[in-house]
């Protein structure tokens, strides 16, 4: 007899994972299918072990600039080998983690790759053979992997997608990034750190596009600054791998088209979403924008009893935005079973944060600048550099700034972008700010501690207004 349960979870990302202990913690049987590893692409092949990688290598800069400090370094050396262990450590650690969180929320783990075969029926082909489970609603959490680039699909000894680029099986000498997104410069920030020569072609204007003009403008002059070499409104083809490297065809903005020659090729020009093969076309499950999976704002399906949730929906496609979709379907989920007590909420996608951990990191909440304008407010903005912050100063990190964007009419705080030391931590403060509908007074009349780096983010509001202190 077919396994029962309430919820049946399809992948154990951060929003699989999360959205199983949920359900278990509102007492809902729950399972969990997972083909490859617990805690999915972010915890083992993404965020986690990335940022592992980044703080080698930010540790390794500070080192060779430790004369600035007063300090003396000799002789200082990368061993990359033993930063990818360290790297690949940090992940197992916290597979470990999901594991126990796993049997400590009672919830059942059936390791194998699963398919939709009916409403309410999962079938899973694993290790112990083929065995289907049944379920009151289950949800699609199978995320997405990496964009290949047409015509060059990555072998993982030339051209690479982000998970060769994690645990490489030798240093590039000369790298070349396809795009400048967060993975892209993230992976172009840690090589151009351990001293490769590194280069980034961008197809759009501006690096980093998503994020306000100015946070691109001040990042590309910092990256420059740092050896590494910026092509945007550029475009590459024609990439050809060989045993001793990879030719590219790259034409520059205004300018005409050269072929260049790399030791190795990261691709990171977008992701797609892991939606095939797993019974969506047999349940007529309806599509959005051809590749994702169509959700209302809970995470309903056109089917009863099935739901989707994280990057195999519509985006920002980030672990943080998943998680909150496995909690806010688990929930509705448990309320359409009979719980009175629990009351989801729809996500709000102008209130999740971006982080990007380059050197320096780059972190935004809400509207840019020029999107605030396209919707028709009349805005105030206000900056304030890092060059005017004690703490700043003090830590030997005097480049960034951060930018705040409101409505003028109102005082409703429409958007931050911050550019610099620790402002993936920071921007936290921005984030509840706008969850509670803050407007300039309330973080005019915010005391901020000192001396911190955080207090940029009292000044850049009082920027906005013509009142800042310190500039």
């Amino acid at each position: 007899m077919a396994d029962t349960y309430d919820v049946i979870v399809l992948g154990s990302g951060p929003g699989g994972y999360v959205a199983a202990i949920r359900s278990a913690q509102l007492g809902l049987k729950t399972a969990i299918v997972e083909r490859e590893l617990l805690g999915g692409i972010c915890l083992n092949w993404g965020c986690i072990p990335t940022k592992a990688l980044l703080r080698s290598a930010e540790v390794l800069h500070h080192m060779k600039h430790a004369k600035d400090y007063g300090l003396a370094a000799d002789n200082i050396t990368a061993d990359l080998d033993a930063i990818v262990k360290r790297s690949r450590g940090v992940a197992k650690q916290l597979n470990q983690g999901v594991t126990h969180l796993m049997k400590k929320n009672k919830i059942t783990v059936h390791m194998g790759t699963g398919k939709l075969v009916a409403p309410g029926k999962l079938e899973v082909a694993g290790e112990k053979g083929t065995e289907t489970l049944s379920a009151k609603h289950i949800i699609i959490a199978t995320g997405a992997r990496a964009r290949e680039l047409p015509g060059a699909k990555s072998d993982g000894n030339r051209i690479w997608t982000y998970r060769h680029a994690m645990t490489p099986k030798e240093m590039p000498s000369k790298l070349l990034v396809l795009g400048s997104g967060a993975i892209g410069i993230e992976f172009a920030s840690f090589y151009n750190d351990m001293g490769v020569d590194v280069t980034v072609v961008e197809m759009m204007d501006r690096i980093v596009p998503v994020e306000d003009k100015d946070v691109s403008a001040f990042l590309e002059k910092a990256l420059t600054k740092q050896g590494m070499k910026i092509l945007t409104g550029a475009k590459a083809s024609d990439v050809k791998a060989s045993d001793k490297g990879v030719t590219v065809k790259i034409t520059p903005k205004g300018g005409k088209e050269e072929t260049q020659e790399f030791s190795h090729v990261i691709v990171a020009i977008g992701i797609v979403p892991n939606v095939e093969n797993i019974g969506l076309e047999e349940l007529k499950i309806e599509p959005d924008e051809k590749f994702f999976v169509k959700v209302d704002d809970y995470g309903r399906t056109n089917v009863p009893g099935v739901w989707a949730i994280g990057d195999c929906v519509k985006g920002p496609w980030l672990a943080h935005k998943a998680s909150h979709e496995g909690v806010t379907t688990a929930e509705t989920i448990a309320k359409e079973l009979g719980n009175k007590d629990v009351h989801p909420h729809p996500l709000d996608r102008n209130n999740i944060p971006g982080c990007t951990y380059c050197h320096p990191q780059i972190a935004s909440v809400g509207m840019t600048e020029a999107k605030a304008k396209e919707a028709g407010y009349d805005v105030k903005t206000g900056t304030f550099p890092f060059i005017g912050n004690g703490k700043a100063i003090a830590l030997g990190e005097p480049e960034g700034f951060v930018k705040t964007v409101f409505d003028a009419k109102t005082g409703e705080l429409l958007g931050a972008h911050m550019i610099g030391a620790e402002v993936t931590e920071m921007i936290q403060g921005y984030v509840v700010g706008k969850t509670l509908e803050t407007t300039e007074i309330e973080l005019m009349n915010t005391v901020f501690p000192h001396p911190t780096i955080s207090e940029t983010m009292h000044e850049a509001t009082l920027a906005a207004y013509g009142r800042a202190l310190h500039i």
